[in-house]
């Protein structure tokens, strides 16, 4: 089938509540008229964090306290199993959605589903920690509990900040570098680099999640200016120099 007689299915844009989206409209060579969306961010009440499996999800209780120390914010946590382990609902001062409460809610047609919901009520994604597991999962579209449905569902003009946590040798693996490289490249995602200390596992070297109080401070950042920054990605050679954010 050519492109003169195919079908193109109009793109409904959701409500953004706390954007502003300006949409150009370009006239390329074949004739077509393209409309390009950019997003202004006006003010960052709704903040969601999804934790993975890595040691680092014993800090999600600090990270949520420093994120609601800012004026207005709303904080939700979306947590995998493996994350679970590291705290419990108690310690965390916000809503925690769940795989469980995910298939609970819904039971016909009409009812809400949660991922939707998330993607919905969400300005920004933070990923912290992001374990190599889930980076691969994302890296390759897999969708097989809340977090990365919500990822998979995600509106692509909304920023996802992304905080890589593992042992080093993880973080040197090729693999590494070819899933970050998709997440940056094609998914326009933005990434803060780990830092290097003594790990959970004994091991000394780059892998750690940024402390919290930084991330939260990057974060302020990118909304203010709608940017971090630039982020290189990391070659497989070169990991260790911790080349991102």
């Amino acid at each position: 089938m050519g492109w003169g007689n195919r079908r193109i299915r109009k793109f409904e844009q959701p409500a953004l509540h706390n954007h502003h989206v300006t949409t150009t409209h370009f006239k390329c060579s074949a004739g077509f008229t393209v409309a390009i969306s950019t997003l202004s961010i006006l003010q960052m009440p709704n903040v969601l964090i999804g934790a993975t499996g890595s040691v680092a999800s014993i800090k999600i209780p600090q990270l949520v306290d420093l994120f609601l120390e800012i004026p207005d914010v709303s904080v939700k946590v979306v947590p995998t199993k493996a994350a679970h382990f590291f705290f419990t609902s108690e310690q965390v001062n916000a809503e925690i959605c769940t795989d469980e409460q995910e298939w609970a809610m819904w039971a016909k047609k009409t009812d809400p589903v949660l991922h939707i919901d998330l993607r919905n009520w969400a300005d920004v994604l933070v990923l912290a920690p992001l374990d190599a597991n889930t980076l691969a999962k994302i890296a390759n579209g897999l969708c097989d509990n809340l977090l990365t449905c919500v990822l998979r569902a995600w509106n692509p003009i909304k920023p996802v900040i992304v905080c890589p946590a593992m042992n080093t040798n993880m973080w040197m693996h090729p693999f590494t570098a070819r899933h970050l490289g998709v997440l940056q490249e094609l998914l326009k995602f933005q990434v803060i680099s780990p830092i290097s200390k003594t790990l959970a596992c004994g091991d000394t070297g780059i892998g750690a999640m940024e402390e919290p109080a930084v991330i939260v401070a990057k974060v302020k950042e990118f909304i203010k200016n709608e940017k971090i920054g630039k982020s290189d990605i990391p070659k497989s050679e070169k990991l260790d120099e911790g080349s991102l954010i």
